[in-house]
């Protein structure tokens, strides 16, 4: 009787094991990936705030810093903080407003919706609600 493997079935469970360690190693890079960049994508969000100011429609198709939008509302003393404003950037793009009324022979709100998407390397969209009437 024999009592060890043949070359040929150690060879073929090697590369069953192999198989199944580089789908996985696969499986956590995709995984690795996804997760910087939502990491990334949440510490822009944010910065994103800073931009959604009232007047946010004024910049429709602009690049802007948040220095440029926030220095209308506040002062800024310190060099730093107004050097960190001035680096951050993004493309605003506000397509036009969709208007939402109640079916016909009902009351209802009357609002305007506003899309704006904050471009970059990690855009954003969020929306913007104006009650017209009641």
């Amino acid at each position: 009787m024999r009592r060890g493997f043949t070359i040929i079935e150690v060879l073929i469970s090697v590369l069953i094991i192999s198989f199944g360690i580089i789908s996985v190693l696969q499986i956590h890079s995709e995984n690795e990936n996804q997760i910087i960049y939502i990491s990334k994508r949440n510490k822009l969000s944010l910065q994103d705030s800073i931009f959604l100011t009232s007047n946010i429609i004024d910049y429709h198709m602009d690049k802007k810093s948040a220095y440029d939008i926030l220095s209308k509302f506040m002062r800024i003393k310190k060099d730093e903080s107004r050097e960190i404003l001035k680096n951050s950037y993004r493309n605003i793009f506000i397509p036009e407003p969709i208007e939402i009324k109640p079916p016909p022979n009902e009351k209802g709100p009357v609002a305007d919706i506003n899309e704006i998407m904050l471009k970059d390397k990690y855009s954003s969209t969020y929306y913007q609600f104006k009650v017209k009437s009641f």
